[in-house]
Formats: structure tokens, sequence, C-alpha cells
């Protein structure tokens, strides 16, 4: 398992270069062919008894922000690069460019809010201090274009893990594991590391369209929703019941077959796992579905606080997700 080295790493949309290198140097010398396309997935393929092909796919980017000002009191302003909420995020420590220079997201104190005391801030009332007190002192170290991450923070506390980024470095661990696990496999088998799915799945189409698969899985990292608070009629999953496999989300209902095969296996082989009961939310499968035309499935680990600088996950989601794909990945899939 590497989650707690991808959850460390600087990835948002648009700059998953260091994920991106972290990966393959952790698979190269484990699969049968590997490349980097021209807008920046990872693909790797290995081959299988079958000559039919299975894309599984995950993103490497995670949610963040992009310097869009540098200001006169040195401080800058950002634009959001895929969805966050900016209730979640004032005063959590970042880290800017690619020489990851500290800051902290800071908006008004709380004693001179008053009317708006109750009210989300935007991106336009949020700025990122790094310490500088006028422009000259950031000019040359941070400019316009860079990129803003959360700033590392991960733990493994007995049977939780907890760190920003799980959104969807969970995904991409679970398939290094794959990888390294040397399945049997059925088919012949494209691991996909894709980018800029925050962003409106833009990776995934570009590799679909250029792998042309028979049939795709995308591992995700999904909402949990089972906060106390939160009534149980309307929890999309919950940590600690197992993977989560999706009859639909936004854009896209996933394969019908594909998700009763699924079903079935994690049945007949004692897989805690559950059915995702909100449709909110899109992944990389609509983007394959609607690209190739190859019926997609997703199968997520759930979490609470995605898109946010502190995610939980119980680690018992994550070893029974990887038990049940590489069990599918040995089997050929019933039509």
């Amino acid at each position: 398992m590497y989650i707690k080295e991808l959850t460390e790493i600087s990835g948002v949309s648009g700059y998953e270069k260091k994920v991106r290198e972290f990966i393959k140097e952790k698979i190269k010398d484990k699969v049968e062919g590997i490349e980097e396309d021209s807008l920046g997935n990872l693909i790797v393929w290995k081959k299988g008894k079958n000559n039919k092909k299975l894309m599984i796919s995950a993103h490497m980017d995670e949610v963040g922000f992009m310097v869009s000002n540098i200001e006169e009191d040195g401080k800058l302003s950002v634009i959001p690069l895929g969805g966050i909420d900016f209730r979640a995020i004032i005063g959590k420590k970042v880290l800017v460019g690619e020489n990851e220079i500290p800051g902290i997201i800071g908006y008004k104190p709380v004693h001179l809010q008053r009317d708006d005391l109750f009210t989300p801030p935007s991106f336009n009332d949020i700025k990122i201090d790094i310490g500088a007190t006028k422009r000259g002192e950031v000019e040359g170290k941070v400019k316009i274009g860079d990129f803003v991450a959360f700033a590392g923070n991960s733990i493994i506390h007995k049977e939780w893990f907890s760190g920003k980024g799980l959104d969807n470095r969970g995904g991409c661990s679970l398939l290094i594991d794959l990888i390294e696990k040397n399945l049997n496999l059925a088919y012949m088998t494209y691991f996909v590391f894709s980018v800029q799915e925050e962003l409106g799945l833009r990776g995934a189409r570009v590799a679909s369209e250029r792998i042309n698969p028979d049939f795709a899985f995308v591992l995700e990292t999904t909402t949990s929703g089972d906060n106390p608070e939160f009534p149980e009629a309307r929890r999309s999953s919950e940590l600690g019941k197992g993977p989560v496999i999706t009859p639909i989300h936004s854009g896209y209902v996933n394969d019908e077959k594909l998700f009763h095969w699924v079903l079935k296996i994690a049945k007949e082989n004692n897989i805690p796992h559950q059915i995702k009961r909100r449709s909110v939310g899109g992944t990389d499968a609509r983007a394959i579905a609607m690209t190739s035309g190859a019926p997609s499935l997703v199968i997520s680990i759930p979490s609470r606080y995605i898109h946010s600088p502190l995610c939980v996950m119980k680690l018992s989601d994550y070893e029974n997700t990887l038990k049940l794909i590489s069990i599918i990945l040995e089997k050929e899939v019933e039509e």
C-alpha cells in the first residue's frame, strides 16, 4: 500500500508530474509496456490469457488552486482547480509551486465578519499568505500560473488513515498494488493513471480513445457521508462496510451486467461490500463509456471529507477493495 507516500506528493489537476514520476519509479520493472501520452496520462500494460482489452483506471490529480495574482501586500490570489468547499480550508497549510513554498490560506478574522459570519467565503475572499509583506518579496519566487496544493499531513493510526488527496491517491495506490501482485490476468490489461479528472474527466477521454477497451473499471475514492449528524437514509456509503460499487452517478449509468457480475463475485467470496446510494459526482467511467463505448463500472474506497485538506479512510475498506479487484482481474467477464 502506497497511500501515505502518494498523499504526501503535490499533484493538483494539470500538475501531476511528481505523482506520475513516483508511480513510474515503483512499477517500471513490473510491467510489459509503459508510456506517457501527450496529455500526461501514464499508461502501462500486461498481457493476459485473452486478447480482449481491459482498461482499469485511477486519476492522479487532486483538487487545489492556481495562483491568479500577486497582490501589492505580497499575498497571493488564487482560483480553484476542482470542486472545493471553501468553508473547510481557512487557516490550512499549502505548498506553492515547484519549489513548494509553504503558506497559509488566509481569510478575514471572525470578529470582522459580522453580517457575513454565516456566508461561505468565495475564492475572491481568500488569500495565500507566504510571509511576504510586499510584491517585490514574492516576485522571482512565485509566478502567476503556479499550482497551490494542500500540504501533506498523513497519519496511519491503528485501523485508520487520514491525509489530503485521498481522491484519488487511494485508487492510484490500488493500481500499483495490483501491478505488483503479478496476477494471472484474464485479459490484456491496461493500467491507466489519468490526469485532470477533477477538471472534467479529461485524461480518461484521451486514454480511452487510444486504448479502445472492451471493458473498463474505474478505481476511485468516494464520499462516505456517515457523519453522525447526517441522516442514514441520505448516506452515499459508510466506512467499514467495504468497497463501494456504483450503479449510477452524474452523467452515466454504470454498466448493468458488470454491476451485477461484480456484486456476485463479492458475495461468492464473502467480501464486505456496499452499493453507492447517491448519484452526485462523476468519474472517469463516464468519459470512458462515452468515448469508446466500453461497458464501464466504478468501484471505490469510501472516505470522509474528500476534496478537503484532511480525508479519513478505514484501512479494512482499502484491503477489501484490493481483494475484490484482484479476483475480478483474474476472471473473464460474464456476458
